[in-house]
């Protein structure tokens, strides 16, 4: 039996939590939050016990943490486990900052200890076949992958204020599946930002509405376009054009009816959130983190992963800023 204790009862904690307590051989022994009511609910709900970070990190019986706190607690939480010899869960990203997380990345590589990085798309369904598809030659020699990531709206201005602006925040997961499905690294970035929804968002320093490209080492091209507002739900879809054809993965939708009538078809609109659009993609997450855990499994998405995903965030700030594009 693998005992974890799970740090921040958020939202996103919330999610990570049920999924951990549904993994045979593993037992959620601790909840961690600085709000205690949110704790204890947590806790209470999973049949777990309520306990500071001291607790966690001097208890030689946990063997792992998951870390779903926010962002500004995630390099800090990484170094302690890493101390404690505790294998790691940590949402992404790594910090905002690029130096501190080489230091976080460092300490867990002189500790030897697993360390997963929360890109949930990678474990989709639909987009891992789409991958293993791509993989075994279904398309013959890749060329241009583009990808549409929408939200349905802005977060609250409290958040955007903290978040280290849309590129490390919202576009780090496009950046991380740029990476996985095109099996190369960025070699350049080009990034233009607009704030086209909220002047609120533009007064806190960030943006709303980017387009960027990328030119991989191999000369493959990823186009990425992203909002903070679709009307009409969460827009999450990518292509992928190679030598012999093409790979696409659409958006999911509550039902796949549709209806007919003169003069019109219609369908579901896409998922109205993350929550619900990744739902798979989480559970199958903590899946491959129990087997890491209890098999020895190699992580699918390390933190060298975080650390990629952020030089490329980075670039793509500093390119939005600057006007020009940025060799990584």
């Amino acid at each position: 039996m693998v005992d974890i204790a799970l740090i921040g009862a958020g939202r996103i904690g919330k999610i990570h939590g049920g999924n951990l307590a549904r993994q045979a051989g593993m037992r959620l022994r601790y909840v961690c939050d600085a709000v205690p009511q949110a704790a204890s609910e947590l806790a209470a709900r999973l049949g777990a016990t309520v306990a500071s970070l001291d607790q966690v990190f001097a208890d030689a019986a946990i063997q792992a943490v998951a870390i779903a706190s926010s962002t500004d607690t995630h390099a800090e939480l990484i170094l302690r486990a890493a101390s404690a010899r505790k294998a790691i869960f940590c949402e992404k990203p790594v910090d905002l900052d690029l130096g501190r997380a080489r230091e976080v990345q460092a300490a867990v590589a002189t500790a030897r200890v697993p360390c997963l990085i929360g890109f949930q798309r990678r474990y989709d369904p639909t987009f891992a076949a789409l991958k293993r598809r791509l993989d075994a030659g279904e398309i013959g020699e890749v060329e241009i992958l583009s990808i549409t990531s929408r939200d349905p709206a802005p977060p609250p201005i409290a958040y955007i204020e903290r978040s280290g602006g849309i590129f490390k925040d919202q576009l780090i997961h496009d950046f991380d599946v740029c990476r996985w499905i095109l099996g190369d690294e960025a070699q350049t970035v080009y990034a233009a930002a607009s704030c086209l929804v909220d002047p609120a968002i533009a007064r806190a320093g960030d943006a709303d509405t980017t387009a960027v490209t990328i030119r991989t080492r191999k000369g493959r091209l990823c186009q990425i376009n992203t909002s903070r507002r679709a009307a009409y739900g969460y827009d999450q879809r990518f292509e992928v054009l190679g030598s012999g054809g093409m790979l696409a993965a659409g958006n999911h939708r509550p039902t796949e009816v549709s209806w007919h009538r003169a003069g019109a078809i219609s369908v579901d609109p896409p998922e109205p959130f993350f929550l619900e659009r990744y739902r798979s993609a989480y559970a199958e997450e903590m899946v491959h983190f129990a087997a890491v855990l209890r098999e020895g499994a190699a992580p699918r998405t390390g933190i060298e992963d975080g650390i990629r995903a952020l030089e490329i965030a980075e670039a793509a700030t500093r390119s939005s800023k600057e006007g020009r594009v940025i060799a990584i």
